[in-house]
């Protein structure tokens, strides 16, 4: 084993995962999870959706159950932050005073909301959603609002928006795109989860900033600015405008980091002790654009499959992390599944029935299927994952418009072919 004790910073979904995936394939040396939260670690996506909409407790949550970390031999230290990094002595420092020395070390620290720069943010009601303790607040705040305004359309605020609105809570969601969720998904996606939430009552502000935050004598949120001159009503404002990525412990210790702590095909950063995994990590893939080598993840399936490639690592296994992202939101009654990278695409072509709410648009990059963004339609999403996991090459931008092309045909015939050749 690669070392004797192993030390993970952030007990969210990449660290406790890190430390679970550990012992599953054998390492019988100690191994620390360290988390600022007191809660057992716990899912993160269903706050904005089921947690929050009431159908689903604390318990249900959790990654793990409590005892699973005790039975594992696996030393949980919680409510307790990370707050410097000695190198030289491998040994990190708690803001309780207690130092842990390790062989190695994990950095699953994960992002923190990009703050909202704008008079009126530190009023009573002006939230963001990180974490359950800020879905526990939000759900209080709900239980009793006429209106909310979410500021951002991206992942965050549109499931905030769908979930809101089946509370019966009035929402307005601001964005200073042209589109929602335009750095997520394609127009033709992006215009029809904006005509789904329109449907429903959510009024969406495209092209819109916000510029300040406006009181009530209590200090409570009432009422939003914008820079075309509109004040909007809000008894909850819940910024949604992205995330940070956590560096400032790699930074500090002077590793190397930009948008996310730079780590290597193995995922070590730039002490070869220390890995870096999860949202807060920036990593080689086959599957970046054309513009970019490194890419920054926010997403479970990142998370989890950077947590196995690190733990073979720490097992004397290494192995290139080539996962193949995806990722998903639901909104409603619809799941949008995404599977590859898009970004530089220069072609997409629509399959199925947008009309019946099932549909998938396929993204290429010439003549080369790179990602696929499927609404209600999982096969889609499944077959574009092995194919790109395989590199095998997928239907050409031309075989996908045919009216008669469907995807699992298409997968059927292709793979009669190379069995017959």
């Amino acid at each position: 084993m690669a070392g004797r004790q192993v030390v993970v910073v952030g007990a969210g979904q990449a660290g406790s995962d890190t430390a679970a995936a550990l012992r599953a394939r054998g390492y019988d040396g100690h191994v620390v999870l360290v988390g600022d939260e007191l809660p057992v670690p716990y899912q993160r996506p269903p706050l904005s959706k089921a947690y929050l909409a009431g159908k689903a407790g604390p318990g249900e949550l959790e990654l793990r159950p409590e005892d699973f970390y005790a039975a594992q031999d696996i030393e949980r230290v919680s409510g307790d932050r990370v707050t410097s990094l000695d190198r030289e002595a491998s040994r990190v420092v708690l803001a309780s005073g207690r130092t842990l020395p390790y062989d190695r070390l994990v950095l699953a620290t994960g992002a923190r909301p990009r703050p909202l720069p704008v008079p009126g943010t530190g009023l009573a009601g002006v939230l963001s959603l990180r974490s359950l303790a800020d879905a526990d607040v939000l759900r209080r705040e709900l239980s009793g609002a006429a209106n909310l305004v979410v500021v951002g359309a991206g992942f965050i605020g549109m499931e905030l928006a769908a979930t809101a609105t089946g509370l019966g809570v009035r929402t307005t969601v601001v964005e200073a795109g042209t589109r929602i969720m335009g750095r997520a998904v394609t127009p033709a996606v992006s215009d029809f989860l904006a005509a789904e939430h329109a449907e429903r009552g959510v009024r969406i502000l495209l092209g819109t900033e916000v510029t300040g935050l406006d009181g009530d004598r209590e200090g409570h949120v009432r009422v939003v600015e914008l820079n075309d001159g509109r004040r909007i009503a809000a008894d909850v404002v819940v910024v949604g405008i992205g995330v940070l990525p956590a560096v400032d412990l790699a930074a500090d210790a002077g590793l190397d980091v930009g948008d996310g702590v730079i780590v290597d095909t193995s995922l070590r950063t730039s002490d070869p002790a220390v890995y870096a995994i999860g949202d807060c990590a920036r990593f080689p893939t086959p599957y970046a654009p054309p513009t970019s080598r490194l890419l920054r993840l926010e997403s479970v399936q990142n998370a989890s499959d950077q947590a196995r490639c690190v733990a073979a690592a720490l097992c004397g296994e290494p192995v290139p992390y080539t996962a193949v992202p995806w990722f998903w939101t639901e909104q409603y009654d619809l799941r949008v599944q995404m599977a590859g990278i898009t970004g530089g695409h220069d072609r997409t072509v629509t399959v199925g029935d947008p009309a019946g709410r099932r549909f998938s648009v396929l993204c290429f990059r010439g003549d080369r299927l790179v990602g696929t963004e499927s609404v209600n339609r999982p096969a889609d999403h499944m077959i574009t994952r092995r194919l790109l996991a395989s590199d095998t090459p997928g239907p050409s931008p031309d075989e996908a418009a045919r009216p008669d092309f469907d995807f699992k045909t298409w997968q059927a015939n292709a793979a009669a072919t190379r069995t017959a050749a």
